[in-house]
């Protein structure tokens, strides 16, 4: 008899959207919330969960927030919640950075014409 066990990280994308105005761009944009955590499963059944952590990303900038655990929970609840500035600790301001390609999102510079990854012309 065997027993075929793992422990994995998982992301998933909680049902809430929230339009701003972004603090880091100034653009219209949506907040988007997702969840990380660790895993046990047995048999690919997942059987516990820790070591969740909740992230905002903006849908204008792709700047990555996190969020603290008790405002992530009652989102992950379902509850109806409005997320503030105070609210978002920010990991990654992408404000600055390069262009991105508008069919696959790959980061591009002004030397393409087309994207390397999907072939798109820019």
């Amino acid at each position: 008899m065997f027993f075929i066990f793992g422990i994995s990280t998982k992301e998933n994308n909680l049902d809430f959207n929230q339009t701003i105005i972004c603090p880091c761009c100034d653009g219209y944009g949506r907040l988007e919330v997702i969840m990380t955590y660790t895993y046990f499963s047995l048999f690919f059944l997942p059987i516990f969960k820790w070591n969740k952590k909740y992230y905002v990303k903006s849908s204008c900038c792709d700047s990555l927030y996190t969020i603290h655990r008790e405002l992530g929970r009652t989102i992950e609840k379902g509850n109806k919640v409005t997320i503030n500035e105070s609210d978002l600790n920010p990991i990654s301001i992408n404000y600055n950075n390069r262009p991105n390609c508008m069919n696959c999102g790959f980061p591009i510079t002004d030397e393409f014409d087309y994207c390397p990854k999907c072939g798109t012309r820019l």
